[in-house]
């Protein structure tokens, strides 16, 4: 089941906690389920978290693959439970693991930086900010390290194409 969806690295995740609650999407393939039902479906343990991200330099997909993925309910601000990796990726989303959900409007990251407020704002993007991120799944291409992922090989460079985060079972 699709999660979430980058296609552009566009500012389209630059939307507000109540947005990120619901969900929402746009006609060119962009795309986030919805943090009330990501909490439902992964509070019971029973689905892993497949990420898929295309290098921008080599269009190559890559994976990463989580055994555990749990996020928490709205009262503990979505907390992110992953852990287990496995892919060829690297394992870039195990750094956001214990951290709550940030968006521009509601801030929760670890970040405490003179040059931007906060992640979310400076990032154009909602997610599970750490001292920002090394998962950059919704930030907009451009802002601080842009839409890429730490993970990928050096040689492949960060920067993405494209990116989605799936439940499997």
């Amino acid at each position: 089941m699709l999660i979430q969806k980058s296609v552009d690295g566009s500012n389209f995740f630059n939307r507000s906690w109540a947005e990120f609650k619901v969900g929402f999407n746009d006609s060119r393939g962009n795309y986030w389920l919805g943090n009330d039902l990501l909490h439902q479906l992964t509070k019971e343990a029973r689905y892993k978290l497949q990420c898929l991200v295309q290098a921008r330099s080599n269009s190559i997909v890559y994976t990463a693959n989580y055994d555990t993925f749990l996020v928490g309910s709205e009262a503990s601000n979505y907390t992110l439970r992953v852990a287990n990796y496995s892919g060829n990726a690297g394992d870039s989303i195990t750094y956001h693991n214990g951290m709550m959900f940030s968006t521009y409007d509601r801030e929760n990251d670890l970040a405490r930086n003179v040059y931007w407020e906060h992640c979310a704002n400076f990032l154009a993007g909602g997610f599970w900010y750490n001292s920002c991120f090394r998962a950059g799944m919704t930030v907009m291409k451009g802002r601080g390290a842009g839409f890429s992922w730490y993970g990928l090989p050096t040689a492949v460079g960060r920067e993405m194409k494209l990116a989605s985060m799936w439940l499997t079972c």
